[in-house]
């Protein structure tokens, strides 16, 4: 006999937050394996405080979905991180499987969120951490 898979709800404030996290970018999951039936799909909230940025990082085996819900953030990669993407409000990214990347926000006074899903699972892989002032144009204050 077939279990039977039921809708689940995560109420605002209820999200899992034992999800992978990158420095100053903070994950929390709203759909995923951990604290839903969900078997192949991450789907969760991402947030930078102003000024701030994740750790150099790739998402493994992941294909990763990001949508710019407020603030505007760029995201860094390349050889010395010397190049980057800027996205505001309202913009679509797709991140490849094992593509080495920071995600910064590039406003010293208002957050930045992303609404971000992951096939199969939310996976982070953290990678060494390097110096702001390899990276062109952000600064924390």
């Amino acid at each position: 006999m077939t279990e039977k898979v039921m809708p689940v709800v995560t109420r605002k404030g209820q999200e899992d937050q034992q999800t992978g996290q990158s420095g100053g970018c903070v994950r929390i999951s709203g759909v995923g394996p951990q604290h839903t039936p969900a078997t192949r799909i991450w789907f969760g909230k991402v947030s930078n405080e102003p000024g701030y940025r994740s750790l150099p990082h790739h998402h493994g085996e992941a294909e990763t979905g990001g949508y710019v819900l407020k603030g505007k953030g760029r995201i860094y990669f390349g050889e010395n991180w010397s190049e980057f993407l800027d996205m505001e409000e309202g913009d679509f990214i797709f991140v490849p499987p094992n593509w080495p990347h920071i995600e910064v926000n590039m406003s010293t006074t208002e957050e930045l969120v992303w609404l971000t899903t992951r096939t199969p699972d939310n996976i982070v892989v953290n990678l060494p951490d390097v110096d702001d002032s390899v990276l062109t144009g952000f600064r924390r204050a």
